[in-house]
């Protein structure tokens, strides 16, 4: 019945979800070509937050805990688990004040309204998972970006996204580029849950009634730890707070 239910629900949903990111995406562009970074980011930061919203036809909800933990005017980079698209705005809107940047598969650089748009222009970096001739430069120059603008990065070590909630075992070497060019950065572990059951069914139908959490744990200074130990203390933390 549950799924059922979903059905016409998640038509509503994806119809929002499409219209918020062809609306947001001429907005985007006005923004960053005439106003400049802060008025695209504003937009960005918006563009997260009406797609979050677009849960709520499924009566589903997202939050944030211990946000109070993140150290201000400080470099930094985000290390989470991954489990579904929504993991994305979740960062850009509830860390927003970070200037959240993402190490983004390449394919989402292309043909996708708004969201293509934000990270060719936003600061991030696309990345051939294949190529890492590539790869790693671009991660090079997003740890060099954040460290001599005191901004953040967003990574997501599993490399691709679990479907069951159970974590994948962590790549280290994104990461490790990351520490390596910002070096003052502190590394804040972020433990999502239950973001995978929006898609429990597959892209469609939408998971009905789920509470989607980003918990934050305490950061750690990159400076203060050799990479082993930086990792498998990331890793700790990050696993240790997701729900099965």
């Amino acid at each position: 019945m549950k799924k059922l239910l979903s059905y016409p629900l998640s038509i509503i949903a994806y119809f929002f979800f499409l219209l918020i990111i062809c609306v947001l995406h001429p907005i985007q562009w006005v923004c960053f070509n005439l106003f400049g970074y802060n008025a695209h980011k504003k937009s960005a930061d918006y563009l997260g937050f009406f797609l979050l919203k677009t849960m709520v036809f499924t009566f589903s909800s997202a939050k944030v805990e211990n946000l109070d933990l993140i150290p201000e005017g400080k470099p930094l980079i985000f290390v989470s688990n991954h489990q579904s698209l929504f993991d994305i705005m979740g960062f850009v809107w509830f860390f927003r004040k970070f200037h959240p940047k993402f190490v983004s598969k390449i394919e989402l650089g292309k043909n996708i309204p708004s969201i293509s748009y934000n990270l060719n222009h936003g600061g991030s970096v696309l990345i051939d998972r294949k190529n890492p001739k590539q790869a790693l430069p671009a991660i090079k120059k997003l740890g060099e970006y954040i460290e001599t603008n005191t901004r953040s990065a967003v990574i997501f070590p599993e490399g691709t996204r679990s479907k069951t909630g159970k974590p994948k075992q962590f790549s280290p070497n994104g990461l490790k580029i990351l520490c390596k060019y910002a070096p003052s950065a502190y590394v804040v572990p972020v433990t999502i849950n239950d973001s995978w059951k929006m898609f429990q069914y597959g892209s469609f139908p939408l998971g009905l009634g789920n509470s989607l959490i980003f918990t934050v744990h305490p950061p750690i200074k990159v400076s203060e730890y050799n990479f082993d130990t930086l990792l498998e203390k990331s890793e700790q933390a990050v696993v240790s707070g997701i729900r099965l």
